[in-house]
């Protein structure tokens, strides 16, 4: 059966997904590190999409236009309600005689999903998890089954079968009292996280949506799945090759560079640890002179326009790419936590000549992302670096020390890593952004992090990357709406004491 349309009901308040509709609908609940809605792009590149919007709407649309990079159209349901919402205004965009298929956006559907050979109208049935409605002999029935269920996808000959749907209630129903007639389409692979605490059950993904992990019992294998995953890819394995000639001894063993499979080190990230104050000192002492050793290993002449690119330059290219998508971004002054913050879309030229008076005398060998996340601690104790970044601007392996210091920062009082594990909570009260990070509990640590660091940088200086950073996760997070607009804001509140000090 050749279908080219797909109707995706997106409306609704999603209102069982608890917080994680608060500021978005439901189809951009990320899952696996892609929002819903996108897990359907993913599979079917080349169609067509109609995508019925209704709560959070002006945000789909926003998000849609800033990252999905398939043909759709976004139609609103107004004042109707229910699962039937919107569907005629969405069918007016079928042509006539042309099958379709018609599916939730909380359903995800497996990787492997073919449409079926036949041609005909098709219900698709879960096998794998109970639906509240069921279809059996030919009837559809408001019976829980997990056997029968009727998962929310459907596939038409025509649209011509629906002329006479309601406007608002619930389409299963409908089609029960038109007694309409299906085959039945088996469907077992599928995932639907229409409920919070089936959400919650997700493993927290340690990956970016453009990598693939593989965890073996004594080895991992890291692939790109994507264009920018495969480039990524390359530079990391071509830094662990750099990495083991200027003989540094804190990564992991390496077996094979294509794809790029590596030791399996016997331990945790170091935000995972609960440590006292003197166990987390003696970590960090461990972490900073590992760091410095690698810095130490090569040392370059600065590229300046690296330092342009990697501080200035990509930062604002990510941040005008989000700024129709995050709430305020028009406001000179948006109040954060209770303060009142710059919007760096108003002081760019400030920011530019604030970052061009960092002093860098040389560029060295670093890691690039050196948070928490990517720091593990082994059986001793000691720091291992994986996940290199690779580059700095235009540069291969090579960048400002000060970067590093700055990622560090970045988890010690930031706590980046709660953050990229989705443990935060965003809010708008009364134009006023409230944002809460879990703590990783390190900010006690800040003022040993300094001393130690008390030769080679400025408290100064790193805030100010510290809040550059922020402000440039903004895109590098797009997979989560949340995240891009609480990167944004935090970038601004790290900023403003920056600002304060020097304008």
């Amino acid at each position: 059966m050749e279908i080219e349309y797909i109707v995706v009901q997106a409306g609704g308040r999603g209102s069982r997904l608890g917080h994680l509709t608060d500021n978005k609908p439901k189809a951009l609940v990320p899952v696996n590190n892609l929002p819903i809605l996108f897990h359907l792009f993913r599979l079917f590149p080349k169609k067509r999409f109609i995508i019925i919007g209704d709560y959070k709407a002006d945000v789909l649309k926003r998000y849609l236009s800033s990252f999905a990079n398939v043909n759709y159209l976004v139609v609103e349901t107004g004042q109707e309600k229910g699962t039937c919402a919107g569907i005629t205004s969405a069918l007016k965009c079928v042509p006539e005689d042309t099958p379709f298929m018609l599916i939730w956006s909380d359903l995800i559907l497996e990787q492997g999903f073919h449409f079926p050979e036949q041609t005909g109208n098709f219900v698709g049935l879960s096998k794998v998890f109970t639906c509240r409605w069921s279809y059996e002999n030919g009837q559809f029935e408001e019976k829980p089954s997990d056997k029968q269920g009727v998962a929310g996808l459907f596939l038409f000959e025509k649209k011509d079968l629906l002329k006479e749907i309601n406007s608002s209630g619930e389409f299963v129903k409908w089609l029960q009292s038109k007694q309409m007639k299906f085959q039945e389409f088996p469907l077992y692979g599928i995932k639907e996280y229409g409920i919070l605490k089936e959400y919650e059950k997700i493993a927290t993904q340690k990956c970016r949506p453009f990598n693939e992990i593989i965890v073996q019992e004594n080895k991992i294998i890291k692939r790109g799945i994507d264009e920018q995953g495969k480039l990524l890819a390359v530079r990391e394995r071509d830094w662990y090759k750099k990495a083991s000639l200027l003989g540094v001894t804190q990564i992991p063993k390496i077996y094979e560079l294509e794809p790029l499979v590596l030791e399996r080190i016997n331990g945790k990230n170091v935000f995972e640890y609960e440590l006292s104050h003197e166990e987390k000192s003696k970590v960090l002492k461990r972490i900073i002179s590992s760091l410095k050793k690698l810095h130490e290993k090569e040392k370059i002449e600065v590229d300046y326009f690296s330092l342009k690119e990697a501080y200035y330059t990509k930062t604002i290219d990510r941040l005008e790419k989000i700024r129709n998508l995050v709430p305020m971004a028009n406001q000179e002054k948006i109040k954060i936590n209770g303060r009142e913050c710059r919007n760096i879309y108003f002081y760019e030229n400030e920011l530019e000549k604030m970052l061009e008076k960092i002093p860098t005398r040389y560029f060295c060998f670093i890691h690039g992302d050196c948070t928490f996340s990517n720091l593990l601690l082994d059986n001793e104790m000691n720091p291992v670096f994986i996940d290199p970044r690779g580059y700095f601007g235009f540069t291969q392996y090579y960048g400002d020390p000060l970067y590093d210091w700055a990622k560090l920062y970045y988890s010690i009082v930031g706590n980046y890593d709660k953050f990229n594990r989705k443990q935060f909570h965003l809010q708008f009260i009364q134009e006023e952004v409230k944002l809460s990070i879990e703590s990783n509990e390190w900010e006690d640590m800040e003022s040993e992090f300094f001393d130690l660091l008390k030769d080679e940088i400025t408290r100064y200086n790193i805030k100010l990357l510290h809040a550059v950073i922020w402000l440039s996760l903004t895109t590098y997070a797009w997979e989560d709406y949340d995240s891009i607009c609480a990167a944004f804001y935090n970038g601004l509140y790290y900023l403003e004491e920056c600002f304060e000090k020097e304008l």
